[in-house]
């Protein structure tokens, strides 16, 4: 069945991590489905949706992964990473553990993804305000200092899950748009097919040869 679906002009890659529970299943349904479950199960392996957005009048279409944070499904990784443009590292400000663990997630991107990745620290269940264990201007700096995009959401009543899927959607069409237009000069400043090739002859030297040794 042919949808609107079909076309797009950018497709990327992004993938969630994090610790188990964190809510990443949540924020894939949330953004793709408006849907949330609270009896949401933990994931068993991988699965993915996708929703296209426009920026710049440009379909982007995301295609969102999702794994399990558990350990036994680390063989998984490596080509879960695989192709992926972007990456929200989610943890859930009510446990502290989920955030500390954000380095070793962080580690592992570093390790398996495209050193060029764009990454999103998320700051996932703020509507968890009365049982909060980060504090935002912690994790606030954390992300500075790594160099990522920061940003607090809730699964739960659709805080800023739009804007977090947006945001990090819209960076990475910069930047790949970007790249393609110095691509694009760089072809510009490089010889051109009507170009004349000049064809320097050989020098050959017509001098007569001497003979070294002449019989006298």
């Amino acid at each position: 069945m042919g949808t609107r679906d079909d076309e797009y002009d950018y497709l990327f890659k992004v993938v969630l991590i994090g610790d188990s529970g964190v809510g990443k299943s949540n924020l894939l349904s949330r953004f793709t489905r408006n849907e949330f479950n609270l009896e949401s199960k933990s994931t068993i392996g991988v699965e993915f949706a996708t929703r296209s957005i426009q920026v710049d009048s440009k379909t982007i279409k995301a295609q969102i992964w999702d794994t399990a944070g558990q350990e036994r499904y680390r063989a998984i990784t490596s080509a879960y990473y695989r192709g992926a443009v972007g990456a929200l590292l989610v943890y859930d400000i009510a446990k502290h553990l989920t955030y500390e663990n954000v380095e070793r997630w962080l580690k592992e991107l570093r390790d398996h993804a495209d050193s060029n990745i764009v990454i999103m620290l998320v700051g996932n269940k703020s509507d968890l305000r009365h049982l909060r264990a980060v504090p935002t201007d912690e994790a606030r700096a954390f992300a500075e200092k790594n160099g990522l995009s920061f940003i607090e959401t809730s699964a739960l009543d659709s805080t800023n899950v739009e804007a977090a899927f947006q945001t990090i959607l819209t960076e990475i069409y910069r930047i790949v748009s970007q790249k393609q237009m110095s691509d694009r000069r760089e072809n510009d400043m490089s010889p051109s097919t009507n170009v004349v090739p000049i064809h320097v002859p050989p020098t050959t030297e017509n001098k007569p040869k001497m003979q070294c040794c002449q019989n006298i």
